[in-house]
């Protein structure tokens, strides 16, 4: 044998010896035998919830403005300020209001006079019945005159109506405002849970939701808190800006004040509940959004791989949309380390 011959035989011997070995085995090349778990397949009555996401406000809001029109002298609260009620909030110049009211009060004076004349000149014949009605319907045209330019005075000032927040100030001082136009947006404080959960359903979701079921509620400003809440009501027409149905939640906030707007999570417990199949969560594999897979014992040393479709989780299980047609056990440990090539033991 020649050293050519030679260098073949060393080098073929070589390949063979770094050959990879068959997976699933040891390395004397014997099927690797892992130790499984098997469990029955259990189910549960499971109460229906509905996921949704919305925004904090609060139960009473309310956009305060000036009766009259005229140029903005004051404002005393600003952007995320809190008030009392009674407070006074904001003020117009009275400068042109004034005026119109002492002139209006100038006007009953002269009514007031002519009134007292045509009563004297009716005495002696000489004004006849229509005149005196006249010059007293002048007179009380007068007063209330008089008595409408008062009360638009009284309103050139804003006072809150009950303890709250500013959200936004829409206006600022020097300005020019028409009557009823908004100068202050507010949230009421007035009670302590009137913090509220805004949210958008579809339709279907609105049609299974009803007031008085309870939620529970996760805020971004407080990520690790869970906040008890119940479903306040249900608005009766779609919100023609984002075209989903509207629903309130009452939030459960003790002494916390959130921000208004805040994005809030929640899950609403709708009253329907179902049987739903329940696997622990050492079972499932392979976990992709709604898609899993588990493994189901195939004689007595092999398995099969099983897709599921997952509803939700909870602290200790993995809840599925259907049932496991054909199916009564489950591998409930070593799931990570299987396949469908895998040789197992069942042990108790």
């Amino acid at each position: 044998m020649n050293k050519t011959q030679l260098t073949l035989i060393a080098l073929t011997s070589l390949l063979f010896a770094c050959k990879e070995k068959p997976k699933n085995t040891n390395p004397l090349g014997q099927p690797d035998i892992i130790s499984v778990k098997v469990a029955p397949i259990s189910s549960f009555g499971v109460t229906n919830s509905i996921q949704v996401t919305g925004l904090v406000g609060t139960e009473n809001e309310a956009n305060y403005s000036f009766k009259i029109g005229g140029v903005i002298s004051s404002i005393l609260v600003d952007e995320g300020q809190f008030f009392k009620k009674g407070q006074l909030l904001a003020t117009l110049n009275t400068t042109e209001i004034a005026a119109g009211l002492a002139q209006a009060n100038l006007g009953v004076d002269k009514a007031a006079r002519d009134y007292a004349r045509a009563v004297n000149l009716y005495k002696d014949s000489v004004f006849t019945l229509e005149q005196l009605q006249n010059t007293k319907t002048a007179l009380d045209v007068a007063k209330k005159t008089s008595e409408a330019t008062a009360f638009n005075q009284r309103y050139a000032r804003i006072y809150a109506a009950s303890d709250g927040f500013v959200t936004k100030k829409v206006a600022s001082v020097g300005e020019v405002i028409g009557g009823g136009m908004p100068v202050l947006m507010t949230g009421s404080t007035q009670k302590t849970d009137s913090y509220l959960l805004k949210v958008g359903v579809t339709d279907l979701e609105w049609a299974g939701i009803n007031a008085g079921q309870r939620a529970v509620v996760y805020l971004d400003g407080y990520p690790e808190q869970p906040f008890q809440a119940t479903v306040l009501r249900k608005l009766q027409s779609a919100d023609a800006a984002i075209g989903s149905f509207q629903v309130e939640l009452k939030l459960q906030m003790g002494n916390l004040k959130p921000a208004i707007g805040m994005f809030g999570k929640a899950a609403i417990e709708t009253n329907a509940s179902e049987n739903k199949t329940v696997i622990p969560f050492s079972a499932l594999v392979e976990a992709d959004g709604e898609t899993g897979y588990i493994f189901t014992p195939k004689g007595t040393n092999s398995v099969r791989k099983v897709p599921v479709t997952i509803l939700k989780f909870d602290n200790k299980n993995v809840y599925l949309k259907d049932k496991l047609e054909g199916i009564d056990r489950i591998v409930i440990s070593n799931s990570a380390y299987l396949n469908e090539q895998s040789t197992v033991k069942i042990i108790k």
